[in-house]
């Protein structure tokens, strides 16, 4: 019976760090998409999306898929650095839903000289190819 307690008790000990960990690689995930947002490079921004045409972004102009289609609507809407001011991320929530996935809530909040903006965001994060991407992003 001991033996059994052991191997459980380890077991729970292992998924408890590849859970910090992948919290960890997320947390990072979301720095270097601010990172590269407030040096003015969308392109940088978007790595950490699934670069895939069934990728959703939902945002108040509606449903877009793809990356592409994402990209350009960025590019569409932030025009300049200035455009873009400077963003800032703070994560409500992380939650593992099932092997492979996470689900972020947040807030963000853009500082510009032409007017703040501030809102919210549920992001569906998967493991593809050992790296965590956004596969859907609903912002408001």
């Amino acid at each position: 019976m001991k033996k059994y307690s052991l191997f459980f008790l380890l077991g729970i000990a292992v998924i408890a760090g590849h859970a910090q960990n992948d919290v960890q690689k997320i947390k990072a995930l979301m720095e270097q998409q601010a990172t590269a947002w407030n040096q003015g490079n969308l392109e940088g921004f978007m790595a950490t999306y699934w670069n895939n045409d069934s990728l959703l972004f939902v945002g108040k102009n509606g449903v877009t898929y793809g990356w592409q289609q994402t990209l350009d609507n960025y590019r569409k809407n932030y025009p300049s650095k200035n455009a873009m001011g400077t963003l800032k991320f703070t994560l409500l929530k992380l939650q593992p839903m099932g092997s492979g996935f996470y689900n972020v809530v947040g807030k963000w909040q853009l500082t510009r000289k032409m007017g703040d903006l501030k809102g919210h965001f549920t992001l569906v994060l998967k493991k593809i190819a050992g790296h965590w991407k956004i596969v859907q992003d609903h912002s408001s």
